[in-house]
């Protein structure tokens, strides 16, 4: 079997389960059967054959190509994904990412049919090393490009984990100048070099802690965050229910007038740029002090013209 029937068998597996948990082998065999039909008409090579002993293999590899953890329930009767809270949202995006891979390669001429994007980010080439310093623990140096001073610097840095936000990655790192836990942004940061010095990672930072309640890349400021709620026209409200602004989002009416959500955040930079891009379509309901910054933005953007 080609490494494309092998890959396309395992996200089959994942998705099945995380859809259907305590699933069956007779059932992941029927929904292995029906799903291949389809890939099969695209790429008549594509041979998948499916037994509990394949499972079982498969499952092996699951856990060391992805790190997921595909267990058997004697009490259930069915097969199940143990992971945490976080891990299951990594694991919804590397799906993400694979079914992606998968499709493109089912498909022999993509030109006419999908379009892609001309902007792609900068600096990836740089996220398996960060990745390995991260890993070890390891120090790293390199030349960063600050837009607010427009000058180039040589940091060090000790790097504690990697976050994307609107196609742009960034590294977690603490400058080892000021000692203060920053994002430096890969499409700025350049001459990357992975040092031998080790470091300790602190023992009360956690990323996803950190920015729980933040929009964006900008850190949690000195102030707690806050109850926003927002009114959106009904047409934009269905994008916004569709694709939410926020992990803390809550609907609190959707009706033929507004669709009305509450989100949990810090007041930021990167948040009011958000909001700003909704135009007339978003009104602010709470709290005041956003209502204030997004009034005065508005103000200000219609003096220029």
């Amino acid at each position: 079997m080609s490494k494309l029937g092998y890959l396309s068998r395992y996200l089959l597996i994942i998705k099945k389960i995380e859809k259907t948990p305590y699933t069956t082998y007779e059932a992941l065999k029927f929904a292995m059967d029906h799903e291949f039909y389809h890939s099969q008409m695209q790429d008549e090579v594509l041979k998948v054959g499916f037994s509990k002993r394949t499972l079982q293999r498969d499952i092996k590899e699951i856990r060391k190509l992805y790190g997921i953890d595909v267990e058997y329930s004697y009490s259930e009767k069915g097969y199940f994904i143990s992971q945490s809270e976080h891990k299951d949202k990594f694991i919804e995006r590397k799906m993400e990412v694979f079914e992606m891979f998968n499709a493109l390669n089912l498909t022999q001429d993509l030109s006419s049919i999908i379009h892609l994007e001309n902007r792609k980010p900068q600096g990836t080439d740089n996220l398996n090393g960060l990745i390995h310093a991260i890993k070890k623990r390891v120090q790293i140096m390199f030349v960063y490009q600050n837009f607010s001073e427009n000058d180039f610097a040589k940091r060090i840095a000790e790097p504690y984990g990697l976050k994307e936000f609107k196609n742009r990655w960034y590294v977690m790192a603490k400058d080892c100048k000021d000692k203060v836990i920053k994002s430096f942004a890969l499409d700025r940061l350049t001459e990357l070099e992975i040092t031998n010095q080790t470091f300790l990672y602190p023992e009360n930072y956690n990323i996803e802690e950190a920015y729980r309640y933040c929009f964006g890349i900008i850190s949690p400021n000195a102030n707690a965050p806050e109850t926003i709620r927002l009114s959106f026209e009904p047409f934009q409200g269905k994008y916004i229910k569709t694709l939410p602004l926020h992990h803390t989002q809550q609907i609190l009416l959707d009706n033929d007038k507004e669709t009305r959500i509450q989100l949990k955040l810090y007041l930021t930079h990167d948040l009011i740029m958000e909001l700003l891009s909704y135009g007339d379509s978003l009104r602010v309901i709470e709290p005041k002090s956003l209502i204030k910054q997004i009034k005065t933005a508005h103000e200000k953007a219609s003096k220029q013209y």
